[in-house]
């Protein structure tokens, strides 16, 4: 174990030193953050780039502070697990090494809330305004237009809206261009209203009106609910966090009821280090899938 360790350090050294001196007058920081956003850029997934930038048009992406304050927090107390866990500096700052690893993939997820919770908003906006157009023009395509026109709806979702209005007079119906919005955005305001102006254009109907007034109704309900879970989501998120740490400091409780002679010759044995490592990996799995849920699907009814 020893030489292994060394081997690792002497690694991470070697690694310093040559990128310092490739790089003599630039910052090494700056230029492994800068090679890191190369590769970001080549070959994250489109669909994160396009949440991210977004995020960062709404204001809600983080800035470089709080990186740097997410990276010392979650580093730090993994640092503290590993140490307190194992007395070992070296699995502190694997563990350190590992946690600090995931930050892009809570980053992903965070960005793909806030991208979520954007585009309900946005869809939300466009049922409600067809709905009110529909009561003026007496027309889907009609509405449709007015509302691209209004000026409140915003990217993708305003060219979505142009889509559909293309593919409606190109076809001559609207049944194309609803099944396109409705693949597209598979919401259950968004299918139930376009099905009944299905049923109004191809059906007819004796009360338009009072039939939209009762869509309206279900779509506030819809969003009353929506907003409710998200509010829901948020209170359980941050006692889902306490639960997670109070799980980790369980052992370290353990480890002081024992005493720190009697745990560190626990420690010799190969099977309580095992079990200890799969305490940590367990545990860390229960809360990133608790963030997972935390952050994804907002704003699907």
């Amino acid at each position: 174990m020893g030489t292994f360790t060394e081997l690792i350090i002497l690694l991470i050294i070697a690694i310093f030193v040559l990128i310092y001196r490739r790089n003599p007058g630039e910052n090494v920081y700056k230029f492994v953050v800068g090679n890191v956003g190369k590769v970001y850029d080549k070959y994250a997934p489109y669909s994160f780039k396009m949440v991210r930038e977004k995020a960062i048009e709404l204001g809600q992406e983080y800035n470089t502070r709080q990186y740097i304050t997410q990276v010392v927090l979650i580093g730090g107390i993994a640092a503290l697990i590993g140490y307190f866990y194992f007395y070992s500096i070296i699995v502190a700052v694997i563990y350190a090494i590992i946690a600090i690893a995931f930050i892009p993939y809570l980053a992903y997820l965070r960005c793909q809330r806030i991208y979520s919770e954007y585009i309900f908003e946005q869809i939300q906006t466009y049922t409600t305004n067809v709905i009110m157009e529909f009561n003026t023009t007496q027309s889907f395509v009609k509405s449709l237009e007015g509302v691209r026109d209004s000026g409140i709806l915003e990217e993708p979702v305003l060219s979505d809206v142009k889509k559909m209005i293309d593919m409606s007079y190109q076809n001559g119906t609207i049944d194309e261009s609803l099944q396109y919005f409705n693949d597209k955005y598979p919401y259950y305001m968004v299918k139930n209203m376009h099905q009944l102006f299905l049923q109004i254009t191809k059906e007819g109907a004796r009360d338009s009106g009072q039939a939209l007034e009762n869509m309206s109704l279900d779509i506030d309900a819809l969003v009353e609910g929506v907003y409710r879970d998200q509010m829901d989501r948020k209170n359980f998120h941050g006692r889902f966090l306490r639960f997670g740490l109070i799980l980790y400091l369980l052992v370290i409780v353990l480890r002081y009821m024992l005493g720190e002679e009697n745990y560190i010759e626990l420690l010799e044995m190969w099977y309580v280090q095992l079990i200890l490592h799969a305490v940590v990996i367990i545990n860390a799995f229960f809360l990133i899938t608790g963030e997972k849920y935390y952050n994804e699907d907002v704003g699907v009814e």
